[in-house]
């Protein structure tokens, strides 16, 4: 048998088991272990048993994976602070009297919340909890409520800080700073294409809008109120960009600042609610680790079968092209963001494809940009689409017609992931400007 049949069948077996139900870190693990009996007998030598400890502790001992329980904690501290209403309010005073009022303050409140979380799946939850029922009150249809939701949910994770960012940033060995970076006008435009989308739709279905005068003590307790929880990502991405922190650093600020709003400031937290918090924090953080330190199991023996050349020279033997190359990463990652979780599916697949990117003159921030987009808008995609699930038991319909209400603006950022993938632009803009190597 070929080594790259080989190695077909090694990646086969591991989107089986995943598949299958077992444990996405046991998968990796599982495969890993496999590779190095493979080599073993192929190469009469011995097992390379050493490896499989070696590799988990070089797994979770990189540096930037400290950002991960930082920005975990950070965004836990702030969810407690109560934060959902302060932003949805200062939202509301942004968006004014555009048609669609709740329906867009939906989507920059999801934005400013996906930027403090990181998470879409919290987006989604506490801002669908709040907006899905107050849309349809107004007249919004079921649909229209829990799709616009789920659909600007998925805008979060992209807008610095990203844990999926971290993830690829490690997987690859690139600058977490730069990512975040990245990320800033993806993210803006991802934002702005969905309510180009609710102004359009609002043509036809006549969306209700804000009639009544805000009075100036309303206008200023909005912005009060919606400045200090937004003052974490504004440190976070202000002090990376300044060059005054590094990312663990912005991390450790921002879980100092988020304390401090919660104690002392909104005084929603008491001091005996912090243990509950920080475990929390850590069950939201190990996971996402445990796959990380089983994953370097998983590429140290695909890479000693000589996986990663194998693919390079199969995928250029198939094209040459970058563009044709993007398209056919953009296709691959859509599908695979419909039956697996992004964090997952970046451990897996940017050491396999990264170098390719890399030898097809990509950079690889901007490929990582398109990475963790395509597998953001995975959030939406049935069936394993986590926010649609989310919204549509709020919002009390089937999964099926939320996936109708979602549609328009899936398509939106589906446009949105092209203009990045085809514009690098869009991502590298701001990281060169700040020096950073792209």
């Amino acid at each position: 048998m070929s080594m790259s049949t080989i190695i077909a069948l090694l990646i086969a077996l591991t989107f089986v088991l995943i598949l299958v139900g077992v444990p996405v870190y046991i998968s990796l693990l599982m495969t890993g272990v496999v590779s190095l009996v493979v080599l073993a007998v192929r190469t009469s030598t011995p097992l390379a048993s050493l490896a499989v400890p070696q590799s988990i502790f070089n797994g979770m001992g990189s540096l930037s994976l400290l950002a991960i329980p930082f920005f975990m904690l950070a965004g836990e501290l702030m969810n407690r602070g109560g934060i959902t209403e302060k932003l949805i309010s200062f939202a509301m005073l942004l968006i004014g009297k555009l048609p669609g009022a709740l329906a867009n303050a939906g989507i920059v409140a999801s934005m400013f919340f996906g930027g403090i979380t990181g998470s879409a799946q919290a987006t989604a939850s506490c801002m669908g909890g709040l907006l899905i029922p107050s849309m349809i009150k107004e007249g919004y249809s079921p649909e229209e409520a829990t799709g616009v939701i789920a659909g600007a949910s998925s805008c979060g994770p992209i807008i610095p800080p990203s844990i999926i960012m971290v993830v690829y940033a490690t997987a690859v060995g690139t600058s977490v700073g730069a990512m975040f970076m990245g990320g800033i006008i993806p993210g803006i435009a991802c934002g702005i294409s969905l309510i180009v989308v609710v102004l359009l739709r609002s043509r036809k279905y006549h969306f209700p809008r804000r009639t009544e005068r805000l009075t100036r003590a309303a206008v200023k307790k909005a912005v009060l109120e919606g400045i200090i929880p937004l003052g974490m990502p504004i440190i976070v991405v202000g002090g990376i960009m300044s060059g005054i922190m590094t990312v663990n650093e912005a991390g450790a600020v921002a879980c100092i600042y988020s304390l401090i709003v919660g104690l002392f400031i909104t005084r929603t937290i008491k001091v005996k609610d912090l243990g509950q918090i920080c475990l929390n924090a850590v069950n939201a953080s190990a996971p996402i680790l445990l796959i990380i330190a089983c994953a370097k199991v998983f590429s140290y023996g695909l890479t000693a079968l000589q996986m990663p050349q194998l693919v390079s020279g199969m995928i250029l033997d198939l094209t040459s092209n970058k563009y044709v190359f993007l398209l056919l990463v953009n296709i691959l990652l859509l599908i695979m963001g419909m039956f697996m979780d992004g964090g997952a599916a970046v451990v897996i697949m940017a050491p396999i494809l990264a170098p390719v990117a890399a030898s097809l003159g990509i950079s690889l921030i901007h490929f990582g940009l398109v990475m963790a987009f395509n597998l953001t808008i995975g959030c939406i995609t049935p069936p394993l689409g986590y926010c649609l699930f989310i919204t549509s038991k709020i919002g009390h319909i089937s999964v099926e017609r939320t996936v109708k209400g979602v549609l328009p603006y899936m398509t939106a950022e589906i446009i949105v992931l092209l203009l990045i993938t085809y514009i690098p632009q869009f991502v590298t803009l701001i990281p060169a400007a700040l020096g950073y190597g792209i």
